[in-house]
Formats: C-alpha cells, sequence, structure tokens
C-alpha cells in the first residue's frame, strides 16, 4: 500500500556538492541550507568529516556546520567514514550534529577500489564509530552503496546486498539505506534489494537513495512506495553527477520526487515554490541550470509568468 506521507531527506549541499570541482565557499553551502529548510525539509545532509586532501569541497565543514542556524525538528546529519572524522564532527558541542552517515558497499570489488580493504574490513571500521556515536546519544544512519549495480563487478545480487545489511545490524547501525550508486538498478530490482534490508530493520528505518543515470529513479521510488517505503533521498537541483558515467546525471532531484509525490496525493510537508527557490539559488551560484525537469520547467515557467505579468 502507498504511503501517504513520506519523508525526504535531502543530501544535495553533501552528496551532492561534494563532486562539485571548482570550490563553493561556506557562505553558499550555509545559505543553501537555509533555503532547504524554509521549504519544508526536515532531514539535511549537510556536509562531510572527511580527509580534506580526498574531499577538499568539503574541507570548510565544522565552518559551514558553524553557520547553520538550526530550526526546532530539522534533523542534520553529517557523513564521518572514520573514527577520526566522527572525533572531529562532534569536537565542538556546539555544532554536534543529530546523526552520522557511514557507508559499505555491497560489492568486494567496490570496497576494494574505492576504500581499499574488504566489506568485512569496512564494517569493522565503523563499529568504533557506531558505538561512540550512540555513547553520545547520536543515531546512525547507513548506505550499503553499489546496492543494484557495480562499476567493476557488474551485477549485484540481492544475496550480496542482505551480506552487508545484516553486518551494519550486526555493529548497531538504527538506519538502512539502499543505494544505486550508478543509476543501473530498474524497479523489480529495487524492490528484490529493498526487501532484503526490510527482513533486518523496521519500514521505518529503511530508505532509498536512486540515482537516474539512466532515467529509472523515479520508476524505482515508485516501486518502493508501493511496497510501503517511505522515505527516500534526493538532491535539489539533481546535483551530483555520477562519477562511474562520465557527462551523466546522478542523484535524482529533490523537485522531480517531490513533483510525483505531489501527484499522487502524499503529503510532504514541502513547498514546492520554496524548493524551487533553492534550486535556482544553487544553479546560479554554480552557473548552470538544474539537472532536475521538473526544476528546470518549473523556472521556465516562473519566468514566463514574470515576463508576461504588467509592468
Amino acid at each position: 500500500m502507498i504511503p501517504k506521507h513520506v519523508t525526504l531527506v535531502e543530501v544535495g549541499p553533501r552528496d551532492g556538492l561534494q563532486n562539485e570541482k571548482a570550490p563553493v565557499d561556506a557562505a553558499t553551502k550555509i545559505e543553501l541550507v537555509h533555503l532547504l529548510q524554509a521549504a519544508g525539509l526536515r532531514e539535511i545532509e549537510v556536509t562531510s568529516y572527511v580527509s580534506p586532501k580526498w574531499v577538499p569541497q568539503m574541507a570548510d565543514n565544522a565552518q559551514v556546520m558553524r553557520g547553520v542556524q538550526r530550526l526546532p525538528g530539522v534533523r542534520y546529519s553529517v557523513l564521518t567514514p572514520n573514527l577520526k572524522g566522527f572525533e572531529a564532527a562532534i569536537a565542538d558541542p556546539a555544532i554536534r550534529p543529530d546523526e552520522i552517515v557511514v557507508f559499505g558497499a555491497a560489492s568486494e570489488a567496490f570496497s576494494q577500489r574505492n576504500i581499499n580493504c574488504s566489506i568485512a574490513e569496512s564494517i569493522e571500521r565503523f563499529r568504533p564509530v557506531v558505538e561512540a556515536a550512540h555513547a553520545n546519544a547520536i543515531k546512525v544512519r547507513c548506505a550499503v552503496s553499489v546496492a543494484l549495480g557495480c562499476p567493476y563487478q557488474g551485477e549485484v545480487t540481492p544475496d550480496e546486498v542482505e551480506r552487508v545489511v545484516r553486518l551494519m545490524k550486526d555493529i548497531g547501525v538504527d538506519h538502512c539505506g539502499i543505494a544505486d550508486t550508478i543509476g543501473v538498478g530498474t524497479p523489480k530490482r529495487a524492490q528484490a534489494a529493498l526487501e532484503r534490508a526490510l527482513k533486518h530493520f523496521p519500514i521505518d528505518q529503511v530508505s532509498g537513495h536512486f540515482h537516474d543515470t539512466y532515467g529509472q529513479a523515479l520508476g524505482n521510488i515508485y516501486a518502493c512506495l508501493e511496497m510501503g517505503i517511505h522515505t527516500f533521498d534526493a538532491s535539489v537541483a539533481g546535483l551530483g553527477g555520477c562519477p562511474y558515467a562520465k557527462g551523466a546525471t546522478g542523484n535524482v532531484g529533490t523537485e522531480d520526487v517531490l513533483f510525483m509525490l505531489n501527484g499522487l496525493g502524499i503529503e510532504t510537508g514541502i513547498d514546492i515554490d520554496k524548493l524551487i527557490d533553492a534550486a535556482a539559488f544553487i544553479s546560479n551560484a554554480l552557473g548552470r541550470k538544474p539537472v532536475s525537469r521538473s526544476g528546470n520547467a518549473l523556472l521556465a515557467k516562473r519566468a514566463a509568468k514574470a515576463e508576461a505579468a504588467p509592468a
């Protein structure tokens, strides 16, 4: 049964911007978060506590967290791939996150190529992070990446997905996200992967993260809605390309998901006009149009309306 309410987790400020080659200043990132929460988003992934050597775009993580004017009822999350990152994230109690994110691959090939260790070794790296987070009353969300296909291995089976889900559950992760990192998944395969997560986590703590590389993201989200899944990641203006398919789109656009959900009569608490303001802001800052189709269509409609208005 399709849910009546859906929660969208906005990942644009972190997952979307981290792949931008040109530096995006902290003030722009902070304003983007402010516009997103003004639009009604209540789950926002703000930044990463990772080595600036590997992800220079996120070197201003503490500055961004310090600059965000937090609203009650909004959960602010950060990526902390290891204990060092977690310790940096909580070093200043005034800017500590409400939630942290860790990620593990469903493919051994991807794990070795991406973080130079096996899946089992990566999980052991996360164990002290999860323990430290819980000791500080911070929720832990995991992402199981390349769950529907791997750029090195090819097909990824539901059994491989479930193995990582189970390992994440064993170390105490609170929420499990299933991620189609390269966007090759189709609806039936998306359902098969999410079904494995539901064997180990309650439906309230399972989410989908779909890339639109091959135009399948909305179809995959709808297929998951049919299962009762009601939490999905999305990225304003479609920020974030697919690093494994040069020139291809990456994260599904928040506006595209919201437009579909509105059409289905599903409540989100998000104002699409204010969301478009956020999409226009960050797109202007980056000097390009949004990747999301709904974003482009609604901005064009807005421009035409302004042009037709009497002076």
